[in-house]
């Protein structure tokens, strides 16, 4: 007997966003540690969030074209730029009205897809996600919707398998109905959350990239992370930008 055709699919970075966007009618980039967790509270306390592939020699102009500030590199943030890819920073607020937020994972695939809606999903936004997705149609077998853990990178530019973003994804698969048929990839991402979801503040924090956030002195950021569905939030890209498009919706840090 065959199986039927998937509604939700799972795959992983910019290679992975390609492959799916071409049958997904709906992408979602997954990357919890940061960009991701970035756009959720930003779009929560109403900017518009561009994102822009880092590093880019025109990302400048890029920002002045839209009448946007520019986030720079968590190191480099000061009284001047003070917004930067750390969630933490983006809640100390207030925020402008629009915000060029460039990364080299999460921000760079959101850039580039294709597909017809594209979303960024955490685990702070998981069930809103998911929810806004079968409300809207997609996550059904003839309009799939494509969950993309965007992961890191090694030294080399190879991809490097983030365990926060499957966590991540596999939250959002979660939240589709039962009766969504899953790809074996994204049964097993959400499987791994099924059985990680009650540990997963520890798992973040001791996960390769929040030991080098933490490390790093951006703790908070990986603990404002690990909250699970605290936002009511759905940034979708609108144009060239992520937009809330919950109306009313809850605040950063405001229960969902």
């Amino acid at each position: 007997m065959s199986r039927p055709a998937a509604a939700v699919l799972f795959a992983w970075g910019r290679l992975g966003a390609q492959a799916t966007g071409r049958a997904a009618s709906a992408l979602v980039i997954v990357d919890v540690l940061s960009f991701s967790t970035a756009v959720a509270i930003a779009v929560g306390q109403g900017a518009a969030i561009y994102p822009h592939p880092w590093p880019a020699p025109d990302i400048q102009a890029f920002a002045d074209a839209r009448d946007a500030a520019l986030a720079v590199p968590r190191h480099q943030a000061g009284p001047e730029h003070p917004w930067s890819l750390s969630p933490a920073s983006l809640l100390r607020g207030p925020l402008p009205p629009r915000l060029v937020l460039p990364s080299p994972n999460g921000s760079a695939i959101a850039a580039t897809a294709t597909s017809r809606h594209v979303l960024a999903g955490c685990l702070r936004n998981a069930t809103a996600v998911a929810r806004w997705l079968e409300n809207h149609g997609s996550g059904t077998a003839s309009s799939p919707a494509a969950i993309i853990a965007a992961g890191e990178r090694w030294p080399g530019g190879e991809l490097r398998v983030a365990l926060e973003d499957l966590l991540g994804a596999g939250a959002i698969i979660a939240a589709f109905s039962p009766d969504r048929t899953r790809t074996a990839e994204a049964a097993a991402a959400e499987a791994l959350w099924l059985a990680c979801a009650g540990q997963v503040r520890e798992l973040l924090a001791s996960c390769t990239s929040g030991q080098e956030l933490s490390a790093a002195g951006y703790g908070d950021d990986v603990t404002l992370a690990a909250e699970h569905d605290t936002q009511n939030v759905v940034p979708v890209l609108r144009g060239a930008a992520f937009q809330n498009d919950i109306p009313g919706a809850n605040r950063a840090g405001d229960q969902g």
